[in-house]
């Protein structure tokens, strides 16, 4: 093996493999080692446009900055991004290629591997050390024939691999024992160690089974990773965050949860905000009392339009923003607040065309090319509750294929750098209601702590000045603590030595 790169592979889907992966990004950095993130195939909403303009997932994104390098597509060359139930748009080297059929893109797939080696091959001649991710699992045998992401991956890199299982789900030492025996001869040779992850306890209970498991398979447990609370990004809609409560703040954030919700990540500074209590609104009692209701992004803004409505969640939004409250749409959501989304290439839905929640003075028209760009907004002050942060900036991304058109009444809140004028974020008369297609928009904590303050406002509480015990973390700095925090966790827990031997293909 050449001893430029390590692959984690996992037992199952969701067993820590991304965090695992940025852990090893951080360390290997801190270990002075020039690494990079790479995975060849990833199925997520969440996704990030790199400074060329293009768009790949966001754990590669979150992996990179771990990593302490610049994202770019050539870490994760083919993202998947479901539309329906049964189709993906398919992303290849950041840039859309059409929309694909489970079984039409498994035919496809062969025609993928020159750009995957390809790629991959351009990626480790720029870098020390390459982390690459694996996908499910490499067990999946009625897949293995098109296999672009596991085993496959392994081979085209000569890269060693690390198997990782979950033990909180249970039944840690029959996956990692029915993952290896699944595995051809060869396959299974490249598995140089394991790793059992999420564990709670007493490790000393469960020695005598890592050294059962070492005999059956003959391959060493390499470290037991504890369950660990550092606040890393989730990878897609899997999130635990999507059911949980975030904060015991006194004002309510509701943000809508949509059936093909994306770039929730926008919204964790608000989660981390001491003033916030944000939840995801799946049901119309759901936004009873709260005081903020975001619309997140979605694949599909038609669709989740048309299934807002049948879950009788537009009433109540409408009336949230009629009563003077706070109400944001961002991306898919901002589309959600005009008065019409047409479709007429048929881009994102069957249907033609849909009426909007009509709180905003504008239609969205959906074009065939797709936006993809980093952006700077600067803040105008049309929201006279904004008038604190006329002209400040804030640095983001877009993502999206809807082209603006705008009324008279329109007011512009935010406007955003660029060479089209209908991307800019317009919000209503009253102020209340605004919408964005600028992700990231709470990272740099300006934007949330002023919302905190027109909210506590509107319902009536004190609107002293925030201590900066009471302010809005900085996304950028807080992702720093967490990924040192990730990393001296998976630092201590593994024989880094044999990370190190297993690297270096000794």
């Amino acid at each position: 093996m050449r001893g430029k790169s390590i692959m984690l592979q996992g037992t199952g889907s969701s067993v820590g493999k991304s965090m695992l992966c940025a852990a090893l990004c951080r360390i290997f950095k801190e270990d002075g080692l020039r690494v990079a993130p790479f995975k060849s195939q990833n199925m997520a909403l969440n996704s990030f446009a790199t400074k060329e303009g293009l768009e790949m997932g966001r754990a590669q994104v979150v992996q990179a900055q771990a990593a302490g390098v610049e994202p770019s597509v050539e870490m994760n060359p083919i993202l998947l991004k479901p539309t329906s139930d049964k189709k993906s748009q398919v992303i290849c080297l950041g840039r859309p290629i059409g929309n694909m059929g489970a079984m039409e893109y498994h035919n496809y797939k062969p025609n993928l591997r020159r750009l995957v080696k390809d790629t991959y091959d351009s990626l480790e001649s720029k870098y020390d050390a390459v982390v690459i991710e694996g996908a499910g699992s490499p067990a999946e045998i009625n897949l293995k024939e098109g296999d672009l992401v596991n085993m496959w991956m392994a081979e085209a890199a000569d890269a060693p691999v690390l198997l990782v299982g979950d033990i909180d789900r249970g039944g840690v030492f029959a996956s990692l024992y029915g993952t290896v025996m699944l595995l051809e001869p060869e396959e299974r040779a490249r598995i140089k160690g394991m790793i059992v992850n999420k564990f709670r306890g007493d490790v000393r209970i469960l020695e005598p089974g890592l050294r059962m498991i070492e005999e059956k398979v003959g391959i060493p447990v390499i470290g037991v990773v504890p369950w660990c609370d550092a606040d890393i990004e989730d990878e897609d809609s899997v999130s635990e965050r999507l059911t949980a409560v975030s904060g015991t703040g006194e004002i309510t954030v509701a943000v809508v949860r949509l059936k093909h919700i994306s770039n929730f990540t926008d919204f964790q500074a608000l989660s981390l905000h001491p003033g916030v209590t944000l939840k995801y609104a799946l049901r119309p009692s759901d936004l009873d009392g709260a005081d903020v209701v975001i619309l997140p992004g979605t694949k599909n803004t038609i669709d989740d339009l048309i299934d807002l409505r049948n879950r009788n969640m537009l009433a109540p939004i409408v009336r949230h923003a009629r009563s003077g409250r706070l109400l944001l749409g961002v991306c898919g959501g901002y589309q959600m607040l005009g008065q019409v989304l047409r479709d007429p290439h048929g881009v994102e839905s069957a249907a033609p065309e849909v009426a909007g929640l009509g709180l905003l003075d504008m239609a969205v028209t959906f074009e065939p090319e797709k936006r993809t760009v980093q952006a700077t907004g600067t803040l105008t002050g049309a929201a006279d509750w904004l008038d604190g942060l006329r002209g400040a900036r804030i640095e983001g991304y877009e993502i999206h294929s809807g082209v603006n058109t705008f009324g008279e009444n329109a007011r512009f809140w935010m406007r955003l750098e660029g060479d089209n004028a209908a991307i800019d974020s317009a919000c209503n008369a009253a102020g209340n209601v605004l919408g964005t297609y600028l992700h990231g928009l709470f990272d740099d904590g300006q934007l949330a702590d002023a919302l905190v303050k027109r909210a506590r406002r509107l319902k009536g509480l004190p609107e002293e000045a925030l201590t900066a015990e009471q302010a809005a973390v900085n996304m950028k700095a807080y992702r720093e603590q967490q990924f040192d925090l990730l990393a001296r966790t998976v630092r201590e827990s593994l024989d880094m030595d044999a990370v190190y031997r297993i690297l270096k293909g000794e």
